[in-house]
């Protein structure tokens, strides 16, 4: 297997981190304070491709691979992980369903207005009830003519403060379960569709992360995305190709406070000497280091599988997401402790790296599920 990576994915990975450097880390501090949703970045990553990867260029995409995508969202999130779910979420969540699973006609009107930032996206599938078990959601759909009417309430949705297309989930048959889920394309002004309260949440919080309300919403019958029942398979397809960017984001915020920590252990002396001299600091730096790359390494592994045409690495990605979230909470824990006292300030970033890791953990399927989707690929 060759872990190498093409002249391509070298020129987009310095291109992003330079931005990153120069555009994201210096406001990264502020968001994370204000919760300011960062469109004024959005704008600019849209004219550097960087919100359509996977699409293709005939939808304003800019046609790359899911091993490049994995890449960027790395080193978005080493500086900012606010911003670097946002890019996961508009690309893998928001852009591929609608690419992968939309008529040619929904292709055409909507993908364009996510790649360009015009309109960015967001998913729907999360609701008060409904967390690890989509099955469970409440939210319904009718047909009532020329339209569907939904009802219901999401929540906990990334980038819902920014977006205007939304891929939304509800029973158009809920005595069938998971076979009588359906998924729309919703967008913001369709009637009976609004924006709930803004979530006040511990990291990642300039994501503009909101509740979704649908009274009797009303979504035209074209904008049934797949087939009517075909919801589950839709949802299921796409968290496996979405899992490797949220692996791919540990292992960006997990590299940012690695970073973090080497550069202090040799800026902070005590008892006479860079504490990156003690032996105790240099056992935490190592293993850092390798959990990194070691995680790092899965995520490329599932998008490479992606890249090549796999029919399934649902377990490979299960595999990157959940050793990515272990990585990134040891590893931002650790760099708070290099930082002692400063570590535990918010004057420093590590203290905001430690609070976005956790969320690893959660969103995209929990570490639990995770472990629970492995399992079974493995008893099969």
């Amino acid at each position: 297997m060759d872990f190498n990576l093409t002249q391509d994915q070298k020129m987009v990975r310095d291109m992003v981190r330079e931005f990153a450097m120069n555009e994201l880390e210096p406001i990264a501090a502020e968001i994370d304070e204000s919760r300011e949703f960062p469109h004024a970045s959005m704008k600019k990553m849209a004219k550097l491709g960087l919100l359509g990867v996977v699409i293709p260029e005939e939808y304003g995409g800019a046609g790359m691979d899911f091993t490049t995508l994995a890449i960027i969202v790395e080193e978005i999130s080493r500086v900012c992980a606010s911003t670097g779910v946002i890019t996961a979420v508009n690309n893998s969540l928001a852009a591929y369903p609608i690419y992968h699973f939309g008529t040619e006609e929904q292709r055409k009107k909507y993908l364009p207005l996510i790649t360009s930032g015009k309109s960015l996206g967001a998913i729907g599938i999360t609701e008060p009830n409904a967390g690890s078990d989509p099955a469970s959601m409440e939210t319904t759909a009718v047909l009532d003519g020329d339209h569907y009417v939904l009802n219901g309430t999401k929540c906990w949705i990334t980038n819902a403060e920014g977006a205007g297309v939304f891929v939304i989930f509800a029973y158009t048959d809920a005595a069938a379960r998971h076979k009588g889920m359906s998924a729309f394309i919703v967008e913001k002004d369709f009637p009976g569709f609004s924006i709930g309260k803004h979530e006040n949440l511990m990291g990642i919080r300039a994501t503009g992360n909101t509740e979704l309300i649908m009274d009797d919403c009303k979504v035209p019958k074209e904008n049934l995305l797949g087939e009517e029942g075909g919801g589950f398979k839709v949802i299921m397809h796409t968290l496996d190709v979405s899992r490797i960017d949220i692996g791919a984001q540990g292992v960006g915020i997990a590299q940012g406070a690695l970073d973090a920590a080497v550069k202090y252990s040799k800026e902070r002396e005590q008892f006479g000497k860079p504490i990156c001299e003690f032996e105790m600091i240099q056992d935490m730096i190592a293993e850092m280091a390798t959990q990194i790359d070691a995680a790092r390494l899965l995520v490329y592994r599932s998008a490479s599988m992606k890249d090549a045409g796999a029919k399934r690495f649902t377990r490979e990605a299960a595999m990157a997401k959940y050793y990515a979230a272990e990585v990134v909470v040891d590893v931002t824990r650790k760099a708070v402790q290099i930082h002692g006292g400063y570590g535990y300030s918010k004057e420093y970033a590590v203290e905001r790296m430690y609070r976005d890791a956790k969320i690893i953990e959660i969103y995209e399927g929990t570490s639990q599920i995770q472990k629970i989707v492995i399992a079974r690929n493995e008893l099969r």
